[in-house]
Formats: structure tokens, C-alpha cells, sequence
């Protein structure tokens, strides 16, 4: 019988060294046991040194791909990537609206760990008002977060004080991806669900150069659970677990910001 084997969808652009962007996704859902499909929205030119060029598709044919997709299979969860301005935001949004792609897992690609904005004002703003209020889950970075609450979130209060507000935003369900502190070993996830039921994920600190795709990875797991029939809260635990995994046993790609290692874990079978 058709489209009985479970599917899922990344919208989002191509990292050519496939240390993230819809590769790590497709890594992702491959490992999850899930069928991975694509709207594509971008391509970059990089390697392990960085972005060296990128090229935004057309708009028509980014609708295209929403619409020979919805026509033919039965995807049950998507994700978002990174979006690179209000024009293509407003063509996901249109699309997820017209089209039943299943729960949304929104990782507003906002600001780098480093703190570098990928967003313009206006860009940030119709993400906000068209793309939050979609989201089953969203999964900002701790620096992703501060930007959308507008504030410096520098105790564990501040973070679920802004879990609420991202919440009020529209997302369902809120995973503040922490940061670790520089006297501390772990890093600290904050997870505020739908329920009204909240937990911190702490996991331990690995130092290595090798992670890449992190946050894709986060996001994608979590939208292959979500395909799969799981509930949120153990979506988000296996993502973080799989995470966990992938950074503490890295693999020699690349000579300076290598992937994380998506076959640290065991691949799970349909």
C-alpha cells in the first residue's frame, strides 16, 4: 500500500561538505528509521574552513516543490533550516498553510553560537509573525533565543522566563538549546511543553571542533520521532541523546570544523 512507510520533510538549503543544512538532516532521518524528503531553498559552497558562496533558489520553484510533494506522498512531520529572507519565509509559510506536511519543527536559524545575525530586521520579523505561530516545536539556540525575547538571558530564570514568551509567540512546544558555562561541564537544554510541563536536559561537555550540524541534527531527530507516531517530550529526550552521542565520539572529516558523527548511534529500522 502507498506511503505506508514514514515520512518526513526538511525545508531548508545544501551545505556541500554535508556537515549540515539538509544533509546532517538527511543523515538524521536516515538513522531514525525515516524517509527524507526536500524543499530545497538554497545551496552554499563550503567546507570545514566555511561558506565561501551560497545562491538562493526562485521562489516559483520552491512552490513547485511544496506542490508535487503534498500531490503525491504523506508526510507526516517537517522541519525548517535556515531561511535567508522575508520573500522565501513568506513562501514556506503560504505553503505549509496551503499544504498538510504534518507538525513543524521550526529551528529559527537566527544567530550563530558566535554571535553573528544571519536575519535581517525584516526577515526576523515575518519569521515571528508567520512561522512561530506553525510550529509544533521550536528549537532557537541560547543566542537565537535572547534575540527573539529581545534581552540577555544570563541565569536559568531568564531562560524559562523566555521559554514562556516564545510560547505566548505561538510555538506549542519551546527547547532553549543552553550553553555551557565556563565554570561548569555541562550544557543545559530548558524544554517548556504544551501541558505546562517544564525540565532541564543537561548533557555533558565534550571539547572538540567536530560539531557541525548540531542544531540541524537536534531539530531533524526530533521531526523524525514526531513521523513516526512519538509524543513530544520523548522526541526531544531521544534527539538530545542522539546528539549527545554524535558529538562525544567525533569522526576525522574535514581539516577544521568537522560534522558530528550521526553513526555513533545505533540506526533504528521502520
Amino acid at each position: 500500500m502507498a506511503n505506508e512507510f514514514p515520512q518526513a520533510m526538511v525545508i531548508g538549503g545544501s551545505d556541500s561538505d554535508g556537515s549540515a543544512g539538509i544533509e546532517a538532516d538527511l543523515h538524521s532521518f536516515f538513522m531514525r528509521g525515516v524517509y527524507g524528503t526536500v524543499a530545497l531553498t538554497a545551496a552554499v559552497a563550503g567546507n570545514s574552513y566555511g561558506i565561501h558562496d551560497s545562491v538562493t533558489l526562485p521562489l516559483p520553484f520552491i512552490a513547485k516543490e511544496f506542490e508535487v510533494l503534498a500531490d503525491d506522498l504523506d508526510i507526516k512531520a517537517t522541519k525548517t533550516g535556515m531561511l535567508a529572507d522575508a520573500d522565501l519565509i513568506n513562501t514556506v509559510a503560504d505553503n505549509l498553510e496551503k499544504y498538510d506536511f504534518g507538525q513543524l519543527v521550526l529551528d529559527p536559524v537566527i544567530v550563530t553560537k558566535h554571535g553573528a545575525l544571519l536575519l535581517e530586521s525584516e526577515a526576523f520579523n515575518t519569521l515571528k509573525q508567520r512561522l512561530i505561530p506553525l510550529a509544533t516545536v521550536m528549537t532557537p539556540n541560547y543566542y537565537e533565543a535572547e534575540h527573539l525575547v529581545g534581552r540577555k538571558l544570563p541565569g536559568k530564570d531568564d531562560v524559562i522566563a523566555a521559554a514562556k514568551e516564545l510560547q505566548n509567540l505561538g510555538a506549542k512546544n519551546i527547547m532553549i538549546k543552553g550553553k555551557r558555562s565556563e565554570d561548569e561541564d555541562t550544557v543545559d537544554d530548558y524544554v517548556l511543553l504544551e501541558s505546562g510541563k517544564s525540565f532541564w536536559l543537561p548533557a555533558p561537555f565534550f571539547a572538540t571542533d567536530r560539531r557541525n550540524g548540531t542544531g540541524d541534527t537536534v531539530s531533524a531527530v526530533i521531526t523524525a520521532e514526531l513521523a513516526k507516531g512519538s509524543d513530544v517530550e520523548s522526541a526531544i529526550r531521544i534527539a538530545r541523546a542522539f546528539v549527545s552521542e554524535a558529538i562525544m565520539h567525533p569522526i576525522a572529516v574535514g581539516h577544521k570544523f568537522g560534522p558530528i558523527n550521526h553513526w555513533a548511534n545505533e540506526p533504528q529500522r521502520p
